[in-house]
């Protein structure tokens, strides 16, 4: 009977042992392997598109590489200014899409004919990377990109213009000892942690994804991401690096945002130490300002620089 007993025991836990190998598995697929964007996959603007095209096919584009601090190669796409020689901004794109998709806001920085640096975040575009790193290893980039444009012109002034994870992004690089060169950020729908915004996406998930519960998937995707990955997404907190930011930062984002709860903008904001300013479009779902009321968007990003002598 004992021994019956025993055998039980040991299958039931073999099962869940199983089971959560194999959920572990499943959501480090759909969270963490970055998905490639192809030509086919449809944008949700015929504005983005229209930028994406607009960017690959412009005649002044370059092609830049350089080096991660983990020996990636990574890839930007530079564009010159025309006008204000001084004057970058590097464009931060989210999550499953590539430098192409911000476009859209990169034809707008040209007008004011200021230089435009693209990067694609690591694992996406013509960037290396087996995973997504959701801002944790990001940042570190992007101030290697920072670093690049300062090499090539030390009286640089930089904006840094992030959208979803691209905020995050900038905003984990604004948490980050930064040099005189960055004069702003522009953080549009940034969450507040990688761990509740994972929570807040498994409610929504398939069942064939989502097949255990959230308190027992967050600790197996965690366990997952750490030994496959190398970082532990429960410390990517962007609403801890505002804390330390002394960046200027204007934080956007949509009111009808089902994606990015648009309660973690006003957090962020609230915790931000930096001096902030703060704008909701109505009316926008997820990073959907920009097309949503252009208008609206861009008189508060050119108030916003002009608040800040840019």
């Amino acid at each position: 009977m004992k021994k019956k007993s025993g055998f039980v025991v040991l299958s039931v836990l073999s099962g869940i042992l199983f089971g959560g190998a194999f959920a572990g598995n499943k959501l480090y697929d759909f969270a963490i392997k970055p998905k490639q964007r192809s030509d086919a996959d449809p944008d949700s603007s015929e504005l983005i598109t229209r930028g994406r095209r607009w960017v690959r096919n412009h005649e002044e584009r370059r092609d830049i590489y350089i080096n991660s601090i983990d020996s990636l190669r990574l890839h930007a796409s530079y564009i010159p200014g025309k006008e204000n020689e001084h004057h970058y901004v590097v464009l931060i794109h989210g999550i499953w899409d590539s430098s192409e998709g911000m476009g859209i806001y990169a034809q707008e920085y040209e007008k004011k004919g200021w230089n435009l640096l693209l990067p694609d975040l690591r694992g996406f575009g013509q960037s290396e990377g087996d995973y997504i790193g959701y801002g944790h290893d990001d940042r570190y980039d992007i101030i290697e990109w920072i670093y690049w444009i300062i090499k090539r012109d030390p009286e640089a002034s930089i904006l840094l213009h992030g959208t979803s994870m691209g905020a995050a992004t900038t905003l984990l690089v604004t948490g980050e000892s930064l040099p005189e060169n960055v004069k702003c950020a522009i953080s549009d729908s940034s969450y507040t942690t990688v761990k509740e915004e994972f929570l807040d996406v498994y409610k929504t998930l398939d069942p064939k994804i989502a097949i255990i519960p959230s308190w027992l998937a967050m600790p197996l995707l965690r366990f997952e991401v750490k030994v496959r990955a190398g970082y532990d997404f429960y410390k990517v907190r962007p609403i801890d690096a505002v804390k330390n930011s002394k960046t200027p930062t204007l934080f956007l984002h949509g009111d009808s945002d089902d994606f990015v709860s648009p309660s973690m903008c006003r957090e962020l904001f609230d915790a931000a130490a930096c001096k902030k300013e703060f704008c909701m479009t109505l009316g926008a779902k997820h990073i959907e300002g920009v097309w949503i009321d252009s208008k609206k968007y861009w008189h508060k990003i050119n108030e916003f620089l002009e608040h800040n002598n840019f």
